[in-house]
């Protein structure tokens, strides 16, 4: 029983874990002690995540609010004036949603994520929320070439 009581001791407690956000690999996500309140609210982050260190930056736009315009008022264009897209939001109040045409598409596009903020900042979610990762390719995208070839 003293042995227990010293090991107790002697081990430290610690409520705060630091995280190294540099230590991560893409797409790979930590899935901390919610007792421990590694989670900042406002940004659905890890807490000391800047965008320098792998972590996404948000300016506001909740993902709930954006889905929910698109599909009760994405007809009105209230999705895209919300996003940030004045002129296409425009365009769909004077088209009531390109005769709802483009409210199925705009629903579609928000829920997969492939639309997001104009700014070009993520949209907030729940930290176990369904976040997409877009991995796009472009001119600078190459593919490394393996022992094997």
């Amino acid at each position: 029983m003293a042995v227990l009581i010293l090991l107790l001791l002697l081990i430290p407690i610690s409520s705060e874990v630091e995280i190294d956000c540099n230590s991560l690999r893409m797409g790979q996500f930590i899935c901390p002690d919610p007792a421990l309140r590694q989670i900042d609210p406002k940004t659905q982050q890890l807490r000391g995540c800047t965008p320098d260190n792998k972590a996404r930056v948000c300016n506001g736009y909740h993902f709930d609010t954006a889905l929910l315009l698109s599909v009760f008022l994405g007809m009105f264009g209230a999705d895209r004036f919300y996003l940030g897209y004045p002129a296409i939001g425009l365009l769909k109040f004077c088209t009531l949603g390109f005769m709802f045409l483009g409210q199925l598409v705009d629903v579609i596009l928000i829920a997969t994520q492939v639309v997001g903020p104009a700014d070009g900042s993520a949209y907030i979610i729940p930290y176990y929320g369904p976040v997409i990762t877009v991995v796009r390719s472009d001119n600078w995208t190459y593919r490394l070439p393996q022992d094997n070839w």
